[in-house]
């Protein structure tokens, strides 16, 4: 926990309909407790219904998507959420917007994945063109995948803001350099961990900032931090190797597991997926690969951690795990993250 000669630190809180009617009090409690923010992920729906629910309790905390997936509706629609969530909360909410992977895009929402990354920077400017001129009559759009003539669409009220602030959730390289082409911020990938975020992120990130003559300043840089405090240490590796596994089942994750010297691994965990064995895929994740890709340890370690992504970060979303992981775990660490960093 910070000191009282310490800087703040701005850090996310989470918040999601399965919270159920406790999700306004949840939200109230991150306020009062000083956190930055709260993110809200697409799950199977969209993030927004919570992101209101939390706006309308809470009068200071920033709100943010992280992340809703930009292929699955029109820009148009993803556009007018922004702003109606920006008017509800008084100019608090940040649009996080992202590819997601095929399984998910093609296989629940039924879209193609044709180009996912060109598609992503054109929602981008899509959305920026109908938040800035919804209020004043919209001029046609003219896209790819999305085409608008707007005839006859009335004016909306004038926004709280004409430039609501879009990051882009990334995983790999590609979506990276983009975010620092063209967003506002980045989110990182609950996988990336520390060492990568401090290095290869920046790196890729960069390239994108050059691209467009911008420098650090112009992009908020998020770290998104899968973190275990268990002073069972045996414990929280193995819960890890549980969420770990949950993503490398999925081949889409393939070139991310490569990049980080864990790609046979990860086709080991696919291999025993397909049997029907998801313990067995969970046990064969070695410590490293915790190591390397989530923060785990007792409260002290994992603060250390922390400390060090300060030199990068603008703001910190600490979460539990949670791809394999029963629910009282998930609430076991999300307490553990709050008392050593939150509370008091």
């Amino acid at each position: 926990m910070a000191t009282s000669s310490e800087p703040r630190r701005k850090y996310w809180g989470g918040v999601s309909p399965y919270l159920g009617d406790k999700l306004p009090a949840i939200a109230q409690h991150y306020e009062v407790q000083g956190l930055y923010g709260v993110l809200a992920g697409q799950g199977w729906g969209p993030p927004w219904t919570a992101l209101a629910a939390a706006a309308a309790v809470t009068r200071r905390l920033q709100l943010g998507s992280a992340i809703a997936i930009a292929g699955v509706r029109s820009p148009f629609e993803t556009a007018l959420v922004a702003l109606d969530l920006d008017r509800i909360s008084g100019g608090r909410f940040v649009l996080g917007l992202g590819t997601s992977t095929r399984w998910v895009t093609g296989s629940f929402f039924g879209t193609t994945d044709e180009r996912p990354l060109a598609r992503l920077r054109e929602t981008v400017l899509a959305v920026r063109h109908v938040i800035r001129g919804a209020h004043r009559g919209l001029q046609p759009f003219r896209g790819t995948w999305f085409q608008a003539d707007f005839a006859g669409a009335p004016p909306q009220p004038p926004p709280v803001r004409e430039h609501i602030p879009i990051w882009l959730g990334a995983l790999g390289r590609h979506t990276t350099v983009l975010a620092g082409e063209i967003a506002d911020g980045v989110i990182g990938h609950p996988l990336w961990g520390v060492d990568w975020w401090l290095g290869p992120v920046q790196d890729h990130l960069r390239q994108g900032l050059n691209r467009s003559g911008r420098t650090l300043s112009d992009v908020h840089r998020c770290p998104y931090l899968t973190v275990l405090i268990n002073a069972d240490r045996r414990e929280a590796v193995h819960d890890a190797q549980r969420s770990i596994a949950g993503y490398a089942a999925f081949e889409q994750y393939n070139f991310f597991f490569d990049a980080r010297g864990f790609g046979d691994v990860a086709r080991q965990v696919q291999a025993l997926t397909r049997q029907g064995a998801p313990t067995a895929a969970a046990d064969i994740v070695p410590e490293a690969m915790v190591q390397a890709l989530a923060v785990v340890g007792d409260a002290d370690e994992v603060r250390r951690q922390v400390e060090r992504l300060w030199q990068a970060a603008d703001s910190i979303h600490l979460a539990p795990p949670v791809w394999g992981v029963p629910p009282e775990r998930v609430a076991f660490y999300q307490k553990a993250i709050a008392e050593a960093f939150y509370d008091g």
